[in-house]
């Protein structure tokens, strides 16, 4: 997907990479994580000046919870798991299996409902791990996208011990490589 300054009503800078953020009718309706060749683009209204302000005090003080309106698309499962999401508070984590368990889900459901959370950060999606490990954050597991997840845990105080943040790097043998011949 093209992703340009003119499909966001904001782009702005934060710690985690640049933010785009769609606004709908004076509610927020998406924040995505975008590459840094997309242009900036400032508030121009009040409400969006408040919406900068909230993204700018969470990198400042992560424990003062959100406090914006939201205008989120998604199914009635998707709507309760986001729900449960903002109500797990700044610096303590829950495993997919944990939430399965109090919304009489599963596991993978809740995952999928994390994965469709349209405004990562806002709903706090990287607050939910998987019981082995960090798991994956906004649908994906690669080294950026964990890298951002055990970040915004760090900078909210959640302990990322015993967290394995990306997969383990493969070991290289510095062993000289014996080739084998054979001869028909």
């Amino acid at each position: 997907m093209h992703r340009s300054a003119n499909s966001y009503s904001l782009v702005l800078d934060s710690p985690v990479g640049r933010l785009g953020i769609r606004l709908g009718h004076e509610a927020v309706s998406r924040l995505d994580y975008l590459p840094r060749s997309v242009p900036l683009k400032a508030a121009g209204t009040r409400f969006e000046q408040r919406i900068v302000r909230a993204i700018e005090n969470y990198f400042e003080h992560p424990a003062v919870p959100f406090a914006l309106p939201l205008e989120l698309a998604g199914t009635p499962f998707q709507q309760r798991v986001w729900s449960a999401l903002q109500a797990i508070p700044p610096g303590e984590t829950r495993t997919y299996a944990g939430l399965a368990h109090q919304l009489d889900s599963g596991a993978r459901a809740v995952g999928n409902a994390c994965r469709r959370n349209p405004v990562s950060i806002v709903v706090p999606c990287h607050r939910v791990v998987a019981a082995n490990g960090m798991g994956g954050y906004s649908g994906r597991t690669g080294e950026r996208a964990i890298w951002r997840k055990h970040w915004l845990l760090s900078h909210e105080g959640a302990s990322c011990r015993g967290l394995k943040s990306h997969p383990p790097t493969p070991t290289v043998s510095t062993q000289p490589v014996t080739r084998r011949t054979t001869r028909a």
